[in-house]
This record gives C-alpha cells, structure tokens and sequence, in this order.
C-alpha cells in the first residue's frame, strides 16, 4: 500500500510540474531575480538574467503607469499601458504582469493574441463588448460593465469595443512576466519583410489593389 502510494505521489506531482510549465512561466529558483536589461550582458536567457542581489531596491518593484489613462492617440481608439517585466524588473521568473487598457468612446482593442498568456480583464470604468473564437471558429462573446471581469484563454484571437458614448477602461492580468502581443491586422499586413501579396490575395480573396490600400490604412505612421 505504501508503495502504491509512492508511486501515486510521484505521477502527482509530476503531472503538477508539467501542467504549470505548460500553463505559465517557469517557477522561480530562488526568492528575487530582478531583471538585467538584455543590452547589460550579450548572453541570452529564456527571460532575463538575474540582477545582483546587493543592486535590488524597491523600484525594482514598483510601477506607477497604470494609476491614469493612457494617451490614445491613433485611429483605432485605445492604447494599452503595459506593467511587465520590462518596466517592472522585478516580475522577472515570477509569472504575472498587469496591463491597463484604456478605450475612447466607439474605440477597439483589434482582434490579437497573447503566445504566452491567459489574460483576464477587470471593467474599471465604461461598458465593453469582448469575446475570443476557439481554434473551432466559434464566437464567445459577452457585454461586461463596470466591477465585472472576463477570461480569454492563452492564445486564442480575441478583441475588445466600447460601443458607449463614454470612455471606458480595464485592468488585465496575465499568468506571464512578458505574455507577448501579436496583433493580427498587424501582422498580416505590416510585417517585415512583408507577407507575399499572393498570400494574402489568395487568403482574403482580395485583388493587389485592396490589399495595397489596407497595407497602407495600417503602415506605421511617421
């Protein structure tokens, strides 16, 4: 019996380990390990490499960004403030980040996923429609309003509106230092080098001529 119960405690916990690798960064090997910026070294890490210890102070752990609105400034409506572990050195190895969304009135957050991260939002202010597609094309979406959070798993495509006729803001938390954002818009029809306009004229069933104007609706403005 005792045996056997070695043996369940050891799948157990195996099975544990390799759920939280799959689920999140990996765990942290000792209490602190404050961010290096990748120009201190030349080496290269998954994440970053450790600051000496006898270096770590308090703002090592603190962020002041997310206290106000962000500036939006673009043609979408909405400009995210982020609070990761390259403004927070200290969220380096520990697996969360926050990020704070800000959204004018009729403004988007355009469809993109996050590589590395689960995000749930928290409704600061103002009414949103959200929702993410599975990797079986189906719409989940919701209303959410002020005090009232929502789950959008690791990797899927998902966006947020504000159809009110105020401002609206959230809160996002991630179970990752650097979850990674790739705008789908974005990546299709801005990447360097760029996607082959046959990809995209084949993919969208569109001519040149409309994939050339959507490139330059979306290029970076100078």
């Amino acid at each position: 019996m005792a045996a056997n119960f070695v043996v369940y405690l050891a799948i157990f916990t195996f099975t544990a380990a390799f759920s939280g690798a799959l689920a999140s960064d990996p765990d942290l090997l000792q209490d602190v390990c404050v961010a290096l910026p990748s120009s201190s070294g030349g080496v290269k890490v998954n994440g970053f490499a450790c600051k000496d210890d006898a270096n770590v102070t308090a703002a090592d752990f603190f962020f002041d960004g997310l206290a106000k609105p962000g500036l939006i400034n673009n043609s979408v409506g909405s400009v995210v403030t982020a609070a990761n572990v390259e403004k927070v050195p200290g969220l380096n190895t520990l697996g969360v980040s926050l990020s704070r969304i800000d959204y004018a009135p009729g403004g988007l957050n355009p469809p993109h996923t996050h590589p590395r991260a689960t995000e749930m939002v928290f409704v600061l202010d103002g009414e949103l429609d959200v929702g993410f597609i599975t990797t079986a094309n189906k719409l989940v979406s919701k209303t959410i309003n002020k005090g009232e959070i929502f789950v959008f798993p690791r990797g899927l495509v998902h966006f947020q509106k504000n159809n009110g006729d105020k401002a609206a803001a959230v809160i996002a938390a991630f179970n990752s230092q650097l979850p990674g954002t790739q705008s789908i818009p974005a990546a299709l029809f801005t990447a360097t080098p760029p996607v082959p306009d046959e990809v995209l004229t084949k993919a969208f069933q569109l001519g040149t001529k409309e994939i050339d104007k959507i490139k330059s609706k979306l290029a970076p403005k100078n």
